[in-house]
């Protein structure tokens, strides 16, 4: 991939990822990410991809691997295709908003 391309990445996933490391990581340790984790350690808390997703989050661009491209693909694809399928379950309590928050994307917070 050329820098051109992994800048447009890198791009796309900061728009489609609206937590902040610090809410990525203050959420997957709360018991509605845990749900299936319960008892983990923080660092191994919530899904591997919002584990993942908080890795990405806390790099600089320049520092991206492979498979942290791959994986801003990924997010951004599920991000996209998944984020208005449950407009009338906005919930603040939602599994379908636990989910997309796994990856770091809250559907209540206003799109900018």
């Amino acid at each position: 991939m050329s820098e051109f391309e992994i800048e447009a990445v890198w791009d796309e996933f900061h728009r489609v990822v609206n937590m902040t490391s610090t809410e990525l990581s203050a959420f997957l340790t709360t018991e509605a990410a845990a749900r299936e984790d319960e008892g983990l350690p923080a660092d191994a808390a919530g899904s591997e991809d919002g584990q993942q997703v908080l890795a990405v989050l806390q790099k600089r661009r320049m520092d991206l691997t492979d498979d942290d491209v791959r994986l801003m693909l990924r997010v951004v694809d599920t991000v996209d295709d998944h984020r208005d399928d449950h407009e009338a379950d906005q919930g603040e309590n939602s599994t379908w908003r636990r989910r997309m928050m796994l990856v770091g994307h809250d559907p209540l917070k206003p799109r900018a």
